[in-house]
């Protein structure tokens, strides 16, 4: 998310230091295995990300919805253009300096802009103007770049989707999509009226150029022939554009200069899509078959003049969850199989709410040559990710990177001239954590920054999937571990090799298994009932909990469980209590501590947090304050004596322009009762204001009393070195013997 949201595109960010913890490392734990071809110091980063709300203020103080969906440049590369249909205007943005973007105006275009191109000095803006799915409408606005002005508008004869502007710039093409309305009936085509092409000859002065219009129906390869419905259009060296028809399942091919369709064909069917998860039941299940999907392609870019790629999303009755290299006749040159599923579940951005529906879902392609490679860019818009490869071989292309989007990419465009590259992201909901964006990346002789965090293979071939990570622990081997919270039923904990490289790697999953009974032998309390305990525990016996911490020692790991729901409202009923679960390292679950029973009487939903352990003794932290206290409680377990006691701890004031407010995450012991606290606002983004680091020591603390802290360090600068977003849940806090320390953050399952 990146839009770096509560959901978002990040699985986690790493923060490492060394020593005594003087100096930083900051990147994302979060990635994918990266194969950088010929030359390991030669990568996409991230340089920059401009928040469209900054159009409206500076600070993006605003809860008016933005969108960014489609970007196009400048010929020279200095200017970003985007299409906004929330505010009905395209934006300017000037990347003289691509690190550092400055918001440079819009303009209102009377509708909701579908596309845009740039044709020399002006750009080309599609705009549909329909008063529903049967009165369709559009136009294409031509606006002078240099002051923003409208100096034409072509009445397209219906809603448009996509342009395209040929590299010679003597020609525009448009595809008018007259799309369907899904609730009319089964939503199924054929639906009237229907689509078609545009194409417009811009030879001449703008007052002078003319249309014609390319009828795209009767052609074979669709499945639906009087309802083409074009999506997106590419154009080659040629003047052939190439326009997909998604509902169709096809791919149409038309000679702009003569204005004649030259060639149709079926973009077909994967015949077997293997190891992919097709079930939404909140486990990441990547073992299922699923058998002639359609490819349904949405965007569509010319890798060469007889080749060209799809990212195959799906819309009605196909999505094949990856992208599709064509020649001309229609072959199939390559296609990608699950590869795309397999890389976003390695870099903990697999979206298991889509599961059941097109998983990943590749939404759009765009090319550049860059250091004399040909690189295909594939927009997945639910893993919040951009997967870069090497093309120059179309039969067998190479995996090169993954790179950190928004939330919803969509629209992308390649600046070769500048070594950039920049993606537009769409999805927009402050409350949500959410900003549509643009997203800078720039082609550097450096190795990559993004992921830092990749997992290795089970035995049966997919990747160990993970994403949710919440707690983080230092291991007695030099290793971390991690636990996903409740966006996951089988709660699992993880394990990292942090000494492996390129980055970090998840190299085994524990699943926790109440084998002895230790949970189901609990007894209900008060509202949490025999129903609500039986719901935590499956058939097999592993747990359904809400893992927000995580302590290891010689012997066992012991996991902080949240308890869901508080007492006296009915909004949020008691579900499950507090728990810490003390864990064999094979996850058996050997033993189940709970809180004093007044403690439970007065339970609120914002419960246990971090763990750790320090002379016996497990410390806990409360995310908030319960009832009316002032500062969250410290619990202290005695784990031989098995007795309670609590100090609190006093949380900073919200300073964010969005209010909000601030709790714990995580503990992390120093050894001799000194330990180290990661506190934050539950902001993200521009309204983030608080992600710190806090030392305490426990020695002295007398139950019942406050603690002092001491200011560690201050994250915010260490979290916007990445050039995305702040990211909301820093929540799992490690420190290693000679002091190395990282941060994880929570994604909430993208």
């Amino acid at each position: 998310h990146l839009g770096e949201s509560s959901k978002g595109v990040v699985q986690g960010r790493l923060c490492r230091s060394g020593g005594m913890m003087g100096t930083w490392k900051i990147a994302f734990f979060a990635g994918t295995i990266i194969e950088l071809g010929a030359s390991a110091t030669s990568a996409f980063n991230r340089i920059a990300t401009f928040p469209i709300c900054q159009m409206i203020d500076p600070k993006c103080d605003t809860d008016e919805e933005t969108v960014a969906e489609i970007v196009a440049a400048t010929d020279d590369g200095m200017m970003l253009i985007y299409t906004d249909a929330e505010q009905k205007n395209v934006g300017f943005v000037d990347i003289s300096n691509p690190a550092e973007p400055v918001r440079d105006g819009t303009t209102d275009v009377g509708g909701e802009p579908t596309s845009v191109g740039v044709l020399g000095e002006y750009a080309l803006v599609a705009i549909d103007t329909s008063t529903d799915y049967v009165n369709t409408a559009g136009e294409l606005k031509v606006i002078k770049i240099a002051d923003k002005s409208v100096v034409r508008s072509i009445d397209l004869g219906g809603q448009p989707d996509a342009v395209a502007i040929s590299p010679d710039q003597a020609y525009a093409a448009i595809a008018i999509e007259n799309e369907r309305d899904e609730d009319l009936g089964d939503g199924e085509p054929p639906q009237m009226p229907a689509g078609f092409l545009v194409i417009v000859n811009t030879s001449g002065d703008v007052a002078d150029w003319t249309t014609k219009r390319v009828e795209l129906t009767s052609l074979e390869g669709a499945e639906y022939p009087t309802d083409p419905e074009p999506e997106y259009v590419s154009i080659n060296s040629q003047n052939v554009a190439a326009v997909t028809l998604q509902e169709n399942n096809a791919i149409v091919l038309v000679d702009l200069a003569t204005a004649a369709v030259t060639k149709s064909f079926t973009a077909g069917v994967v015949e077997q899509l293997t190891k992919v998860d097709v079930v939404e039941e909140d486990i990441i299940n990547q073992s299922s078959t699923i058998l002639s999907v359609p490819r349904e392609p949405d965007g569509v870019t010319w890798i060469s003049d007889t080749m060209l790629a799809t990212a195959d999303e799906g819309d009605l009755n196909g999505g094949s969850r990856g992208w599709t290299v064509f020649d001309t006749d229609g072959n199939v040159v390559y296609t990608s199989g699950n590869t795309v599923e397999h890389k976003v579940a390695e870099i903990g951005h697999y979206p298991e709410h889509r599961s059941e529906n097109k998983g990943n879902e590749p939404e759009n392609v765009f090319f550049g040559v860059f250091g004399g490679k040909s690189l295909l860019f594939v927009n997945s818009e639910r893993a919040n990710v951009v997967l870069v490869y090497d093309v120059d071989d179309p039969a067998s292309p190479k995996f090169l990177q993954v790179l950190p989007a928004g939330v919803g990419p969509e629209g992308g465009v390649a600046i070769p001239s500048r070594d950039l590259i920049v993606v537009a992201s769409e999805n927009d909901n402050r409350g949500d954590k959410v900003r549509a964006c643009l997203s800078i990346y720039k082609h550097v002789e450096e190795k990559a920054a993004y992921p830092t965090l990749v997992s290795a293979a089970r035995e049966s071939g997919e990747p160990i999937p993970f994403s949710a990570l919440s707690g983080l622990a230092a291991g007695p081997d030099g290793h971390l571990f991690s636990v996903e919270d409740s966006a996951y039923r089988k709660s699992r904990i993880f394990e990292i090799d942090v000494s492996k490289e390129p980055v970090p790697a998840v190299v085994r999953e524990i699943r926790m298994v109440d084998s002895a009974g230790a949970l189901t032998g609990l007894s209900p309390y008060g509202d949490f009932s025999a129903a609500d305990l039986a719901a935590l525990v499956n058939d097999d016996l592993t747990v359904n909990i809400d893992p927000e911490g995580i302590a290891a020692t010689e012997d066992y790991l012991l996991v902080a469980s949240e308890g869901r729901g508080t007492v006296g409202d009915a909004g949020r009923p008691i579900e499950s209590l507090n728990f810490l679960l003390k864990v064999d390292y094979t996850g058996q679950i050997q033993e189940v501590i709970t809180l004093p029973d007044d403690f439970n009487d007065m339970q609120v939903r914002y419960g246990f947090e971090g763990v750790a352990i320090d002379g016996g003794v497990a410390y806990v932290v409360m995310q908030r304050a319960w009832g009316s206290e002032a500062n969250p409680r410290i619990g202290m377990y005695d784990m031989a004596n098995k007795t309670w006691t609590f100090a609190f701890y006093p949380l900073d004031e919200s300073t964010s322009q969005n209010g909000g407010w601030v709790g714990l995450s995580d503990i992390a012991p120093l050894g001799n009762k000194e330990f180290l606290v990661l506190e934050r606002d539950n902001q993200f983004g521009p309204d983030a204001a608080i992600k710190r680091n806090y030392k305490i020591n426990m020695s002295s603390v007398a139950p019942g009393s406050t603690v002092e802290k001491t200011l560690h360090m201050d994250l915010m600068d260490k979290l916007k070195a990445h050039h995305g977003f702040v990211v909301e849940k820093v929540e799992g806090l490690a420190v290693m013997p000679d002091g190395a320390t990282y941060v994880v953050n929570d994604n909430d399952g993208v």
